[in-house]
């Protein structure tokens, strides 16, 4: 189900908008609109955000993401197209029901926290249930629980002057938290903290989003954020968005040339992931097949190792030619004897910085494996310092097409050599 839908959206400033708009369907560019008066922030924009994901809007200062956020809660109204909030258009909405929207569905984080110095943490996180007019009991419980899943509890009655910047923005969490409502929207919520506690807070709302599956429309201006962040991102420039995808397509496939160069200095092995460069396994082993039906499989593959699974598919470890080999000359009927139980496993999601360590470490391949432990790739070390070595080479141009490695290089890892 879809939180967030925008249609042709578009937010033009000045007199005669829809004029503007016209102008804008009709070709004519941001710049020479401005010429004439009219500011067009957002131009033509649709996305979708899916419930329970996080989606980042990035861009520079001007491409309209802040303005994009600000129609989404009703406090701009969209010149033209349409915005659905669960199927509702705030375009067609009146006061009372933009109300309602923003109590019910839609909370808001800011970037400069705004607290009230003068009230309590307890009370600046109960402030939009004290105006909603939620029963003193019911406010501070709800109020207590949020601060305790962002790291506040006991500084209920602490003032805002009294907490670290990082503390006042939990504050302002806690209070979006509080209202109960599915969608957060966050604008530049971190951007004002130093670069330490922005990453503990980015921790923080990752934790946060998977515990409690919320919805999060979430500005930035920074990359790295943005890619550390986002379920999906849409990339705007002078008020269009001009591509949507995950950060690996992204990385992978920019759309044009900006989005190329505005990721070109991003660190990709804290970006891309096993699951976008490991290979499909060419064949697994059943933990009840013998030592003959085994090397004839390595032999058909020509492949030196190979992972065993149990019957569902679940991974038991490897076994390499040598061993096989062996045991079929001492007539071995079963893996038993043989079967090398300290495979390294990695999950599909793991970056591949954390892998680099890992298969410096460990010669033979690594298995990757899916919450169930079953085996759904092989990360072969070749295989990583080549996608590292593509990059490295080709850091604009998307990933060159694959190429063919011989066999000899890739014995022994567990997979073909086409």
């Amino acid at each position: 189900m879809n939180a967030i839908v925008a249609r042709e959206t578009y937010k033009v400033f000045g007199k005669r908008p829809e004029k503007g708009v016209a102008r804008l369907r009709g070709g004519a560019t941001r710049e020479e609109l401005r010429k004439e008066g009219i500011t067009a922030a957002v131009i033509d924009a649709s996305f979708e955000v899916r419930e329970g994901e996080i989606f980042v809007v990035m861009g520079l200062s001007g491409s309209g993401k802040s303005t994009l956020i600000r129609m989404v809660n009703g406090l701009l109204e969209p010149t033209a197209g349409e915005l659905l909030v669960y199927g509702e258009d705030i375009v067609t909405m009146n006061q009372q029901q933009l109300r309602a929207t923003r109590r019910e569905k839609v909370s808001m984080v800011f970037q400069h926290f705004a607290l009230f110095p003068h009230r309590t943490v307890g009370e600046n996180a109960a402030y939009g249930l004290q105006i909603q007019g939620i029963p003193r009991d019911d406010r501070e419980r709800r109020t207590k629980e949020a601060l305790r899943l962002v790291g506040l509890k006991g500084w209920e009655d602490s003032l805002p002057g009294q907490l670290s910047g990082g503390m006042r923005q939990r504050v302002g969490l806690a209070r979006a938290l509080a209202a109960g409502t599915n969608i957060m929207l966050m604008d530049e919520a971190f951007s004002a903290l130093d670069p330490l506690i922005k990453r503990e807070m980015q921790d923080q709302l990752v934790e946060l989003q998977h515990k409690l599956g919320k919805t999060i429309l979430f500005i930035t201006h920074d990359l790295n954020e943005a890619m550390r962040l986002g379920d999906r991102i849409a990339m705007m420039r002078d008020g269009r968005i001009v591509q949507i995808g995950t950060a690996e397509q992204i990385l992978n496939n920019p759309a044009n040339d900006y989005v190329a160069q505005f990721v070109q200095d991003v660190d990709r092995t804290r970006v891309l992931t096993a699951g976008s460069v490991m290979t499909p396994p060419v064949a697994l082993v059943g933990s009840e097949q013998g030592p003959r039906s085994v090397h004839k499989l390595m032999r058909e593959h020509q492949t030196a190792r190979l992972f065993v699974v149990d019957r569902q598919k679940k991974l038991c470890g490897a076994v390499d030619e040598e061993a096989v080999v062996a045991a079929v000359r001492d007539g071995m009927e079963t893996l038993d004897g043989i079967l090398d139980r300290q495979v390294v496993s990695v999950s599909a999601a793991s970056h591949l910085s954390e892998l680099l360590p890992l298969s410096a470490g460990n010669p033979k391949a690594l298995a990757v494996v899916d919450d169930d432990r079953r085996v759904v790739g092989v990360l072969a070390r070749v295989t990583l310092l080549q996608a590292l070595g593509q990059w490295a080479t080709r850091p604009n141009s998307g990933p060159p097409p694959e190429r063919e490695v011989p066999a000899s290089v890739l014995n022994g890892t567990g997979v073909s050599a086409s």
